[in-house]
């Protein structure tokens, strides 16, 4: 089945839950969910008092700005995400949403987002919009030109954890930059595997992001190497160097044999070099990184 036809068979009549779907998949709901555990989690790490009244607002915050993000995205990637298997069947690409609808929806998610988090602090909505302007204006023109481009979205990715306890805060400190240090690291070996898994697929569109444009040694290694400096950093505040975040020494142990199951996924990836360790290794980051998170919490509200 060709292209054309993929997509003819796919595209329903447009009714009332189709748009609801479509408006899914044009912010990437799957994704804004994920990034906005992670700042749900910031948050409860940093609350001194929980308040649900602001906690309901960073998550309706953080997802919207997040929306935004992913949905400017796509309007600059359309023509792209067509030539792509995984992507072809998006709202634009496909036809289903004009430019116009989707710039309108990605615009009011934006201000909305940004309201929102302004409501809790300024220093919030100001990480939001940082958070904005990277992805879009740097990460996304820079995908089809370097692989640097990973380097620069792993800024705009590894605010939310920082942001909800900035948001709980409104400070930024050693503790909220740690926050930032765990999941800034986390993007490199979750990314390249991802990279490593898509590889053809984002050659079609002209997108080379593993770390020497191709499927070799090395970007097996550097992702095995990131995966390493990640758990370190992951069990850095049981040393009582991060301020007021620190965990319980069983935390830490917890952490670091979920950090040898990750490490050893990453040296499969180095050793084999397969698609098959490359899922493995993917998968095995968003499981060390969900947890960590996890226990993070669990650690503050358990341990004297």
């Amino acid at each position: 089945m060709d292209k054309a036809s993929i997509q003819d068979s796919s595209v329903p009549t447009s009714t009332i839950a189709q748009k609801w779907a479509d408006f899914g998949l044009l912010t990437k709901y799957r994704l804004s969910a994920s990034v906005v555990f992670s700042a749900m989690a910031g948050y409860l790490l940093g609350a001194p008092l929980f308040i649900w009244q602001d906690f309901i607002i960073l998550v309706l915050g953080g997802f919207f700005v997040t929306g935004s993000a992913n949905a400017y995205n796509q309007i600059m990637e359309k023509d792209r995400d067509a030539l792509m298997m995984r992507t072809m069947l998006r709202p634009l690409p496909a036809g289903r949403m004009t430019v116009a609808e989707a710039t309108i929806i990605a615009t009011l998610c934006m201000v909305v987002g940004l309201g929102l988090l302004y409501f809790l602090n300024p220093m919030s909505a100001g990480f939001g919009a940082l958070s904005i302007a990277l992805y879009v204006l740097a990460y996304t023109p820079l995908k089809a030109k370097t692989p640097w481009a990973v380097f620069v979205g792993a800024i705009p990715g590894a605010i939310p954890f920082m942001l909800g306890w900035v948001a709980a805060t409104n400070d930024f400190d050693i503790e909220s930059g740690t926050l930032f240090a765990i999941q800034f690291i986390w993007q490199f070996p979750h990314f390249w595997a991802i990279g490593w898994l898509a590889y053809d697929d984002y050659k079609k569109a002209g997108y080379f992001l593993l770390p020497n444009r191709k499927k070799d040694g090395m970007a097996a290694f550097q992702a095995f190497t990131y995966s390493i400096w990640l758990v370190f950093v992951s069990i850095v505040p049981v040393f009582g160097f991060t301020g007021t975040f620190t965990i319980h020494w069983i935390s830490a142990i917890v952490i670091g044999a979920l950090g040898i199951y990750l490490v050893y996924k990453a040296w499969s990836l180095y050793k084999l070099r397969t698609n098959e360790a490359a899922k493995g290794l993917m998968l095995g980051s968003i499981m060390f990184l969900t947890l960590i998170q996890i226990i993070y919490v669990i650690d503050k509200f358990v341990t004297p």
